[in-house]
């Protein structure tokens, strides 16, 4: 078939790689100049299956009530005229409840393991490499409730094969030596061995190459205005070329992967996506001295902050902070109230092992769902397809995203059991999403 992929982020990317390699003939369309140049560009760096438990638990209510009104805060609910951002907000909250979390969790976990798989296979086949480092990730708190409140979802996680072992604080110092500062303030640690980390872009960017070679057309520069529907069906997509000249271009499926904006293409076709851009910020900073930087990808889950190192010829050595979630629309620019709390924190964690002079801040709009359980599979428009809302996960869960929809996209049956839109199975239907985004 030809297929048609909108959006050439990570699971743009990934979708139309794993599409050609099932023999599909296919043609990926993003507006920016490169692939990977938004959401995808500098991210957390983490593959981490562990991070499972979802922004909506139990917990959140409280916490979003004080946060609010705090620019610093790692959640900020910036509350608008917007309805859907109130729609959305109102289906994060009946997502917080004991149950909808654990549920939520199983479906985030079982794509996390496949993904991480799939990741490791692709590979070994390829011999990609993006900086990546395979020494696992720590989650470490500071705040004693919050160690506490990790327990349960850690052992729900354990059940499902995910291995991320409880540890004390000294075994958190072993593991990374840098967390020895502050060693004192540490209440306790999880560790997930097989958890990895890696610059995103840069995976996306070489994969994307390997499509190339395979036969994928790359139209950058081109902006997606609408698809349009003929007989219950997508005839065709509308773009604009980099000139500005107005082209269709059909194909016999189309893959929605906007992240974001794939709300507002899908809207005119009366599906109604779950989706709110949830804003993340990074900082991105060289390495002072190497002795006081961690090794291992860490996860501060008290301020919502993950920590990776990149270290290479190419782009040298460097500390890549990034998280935090600010709800306010489509707006991208840099609130620096929150840069500076990053760049504080940091200072606080590890004081010297990154050259903040020369820090370099980023923001990206997050594909949220309220459930944080991504959108992938069939729509009620007989040949359009999801790989989208994969929130703060996007990186964790490309490769098994990207695998599975190209088996869906083909009239296979995805090897992971999954809550896929529009297909009947043990897990199906269970994203918690109201049921008009399926077929």
């Amino acid at each position: 078939m030809r297929v048609i992929v909108l959006g050439a982020g990570l699971l743009g990317v990934t979708s139309a790689y794993f599409l050609s390699q099932l023999g599909h003939e296919v043609t990926v369309i993003d507006r920016q100049g490169a692939p990977g140049a938004e959401t995808s560009f500098a991210n957390g760096g983490q593959i981490s299956v562990s991070h499972a438990e979802p922004w909506a638990n139990p917990s959140a209510p409280l916490k979003v009530l004080q946060w609010l009104g705090k620019e610093d805060a790692p959640l900020l609910f910036r509350i608008r005229a917007d309805m859907r951002q109130w729609l959305w907000g109102l289906s994060f909250l009946r997502n917080c409840t004991p149950a909808r979390t654990r549920h939520n969790i199983e479906q985030i976990v079982r794509l996390g393991t496949y993904s991480r798989d799939t990741l490791q296979q692709l590979r070994a086949a390829t011999g990609l490499q993006y900086d990546q480092r395979t020494q696992g990730i720590l989650h470490f708190y500071t705040n004693q409730k919050e160690f506490d409140g990790a327990l349960a979802p850690a052992e729900q996680m354990r059940q499902l094969g995910c291995e991320r072992q409880v540890i004390s604080a000294d075994e958190a110092v072993r593991l990374e030596p840098a967390l020895a500062h502050i060693r004192p303030q540490l209440a306790g640690a999880t560790y997930t061995a097989e958890d990895e980390s890696g610059d995103a872009n840069q995976f996306t960017r070489e994969l994307a190459k390997l499509c190339e070679t395979a036969g994928v057309q790359f139209r950058m520069g081109h902006h997606i205005t609408a698809l349009r529907e003929v007989a219950g069906r997508i005839d065709h997509v509308e773009v604009t070329n980099a000139e500005g000249r107005f082209e269709r271009v059909r194909g016999d499926a189309f893959v929605l992967a906007m992240g974001s904006f794939s709300p507002l293409l899908a809207q005119p076709l009366g599906i109604h996506l779950p989706i709110y851009p949830a804003k993340g910020y990074s900082v991105t900073m060289p390495v002072k001295d190497a002795s006081k930087a961690h090794q291992v990808s860490l996860t501060d889950d008290e301020f919502k902050l993950v920590f990776s190192r990149y270290t290479s010829e190419r782009g040298g050595d460097r500390l890549r902070i990034a998280g935090t979630a600010e709800l306010n629309g489509y707006d991208r620019h840099l609130n620096q109230v929150r840069c500076e709390a990053i760049v504080r924190r940091v200072e606080q964690l590890f004081p010297g092992a990154g050259d903040a002079s020369q820090a370099q801040f980023w923001s990206g709009l997050r594909p949220a769902t309220p459930s944080n359980v991504p959108l992938i599979g069939k729509t009620k428009v007989g040949n359009l397809f999801l790989n989208t809302g994969h929130g703060t996960l996007g990186w964790t869960h490309a490769c098994g995203s990207g695998k599975a929809l190209a088996d869906i996209v083909s009239g296979r049956v995805p090897e992971v059991d999954f809550a896929f839109q529009g297909l009947q199975g043990r897990a199906a239907g269970a994203a918690l999403v109201p049921s008009r985004t399926a077929a």
